[in-house]
């Protein structure tokens, strides 16, 4: 039986604001870079008030990163054996693009992540996302065996979705920089090329 009371309305709370504050300073600092005196005064509490909620940074990275592993895998989830091939990988890179639009401090949580040797992320790499990633690859390997798709090599045909949309969040200020859009109509741009890009690319 769970002996812990229910969180406050005002827990709750503060709980949210703690962590949305973390994320802007780990998606900016990095973990190594961030420290509590940051969140703190992201989260416009002191810092004994946020420890009392959160006992360390590790403990808000661990929580920041466990909950976006879902939200992060719902658009490979997604794609499914019974569609049209072609379009069924396109549409995995459109979710994928539209992720790097709503959710660029996620995405560069995630990468700073990497970067660092994914210390406290390995596990779920190694783990829940590489078996995910080797049933879709299997997926795609049937669809190539069939003649519905181009053969090529699922694995690195992943990654490479990846690194086209992930590159509109982790990268935002040099895109930003370079085609000074207005507001995120850059987005439908990268959207249609990428559409064209790999529908060319998969086509049997």
């Amino acid at each position: 039986m769970n002996s812990q009371k229910p969180k406050t309305r005002i827990q709750r709370r503060n709980r949210a604001l703690i962590l949305d504050a973390a994320l802007d300073v780990f998606s900016a600092h990095g973990f190594r870079g961030a420290t509590v005196d940051q969140i703190a005064q992201a989260a416009g509490l002191s810092k004994p008030n946020l420890l009392y909620y959160f006992g360390s940074k590790e403990e808000m990275h661990r929580e920041l990163l466990s909950g976006m592993m879902h939200t992060w895998l719902d658009p490979l989830r997604e794609l499914g054996e019974d569609g049209d091939p072609v379009e069924e990988v396109v549409a995995y890179v459109l979710r994928k693009l539209e992720m790097s639009r709503l959710y660029p401090r996620e995405s560069r949580l995630f990468a700073n992540e990497i970067v660092q040797g994914a210390p406290r992320f390995i596990d779920k790499i190694e783990g829940e996302l590489r078996e995910l990633v080797e049933q879709k690859a299997a997926v795609i390997r049937r669809w190539q065996e069939a003649g519905r798709i181009a053969p090529l090599d699922p694995h690195h045909l992943i990654f490479s979705i990846w690194a086209t949309t992930q590159h509109y969040a982790d990268f935002d200020v040099q895109v930003r920089g370079i085609l000074r859009p207005e507001d995120d109509r850059h987005f439908a741009d990268a959207q249609a090329f990428l559409s064209d890009l790999y529908r060319r690319a998969l086509r049997p």
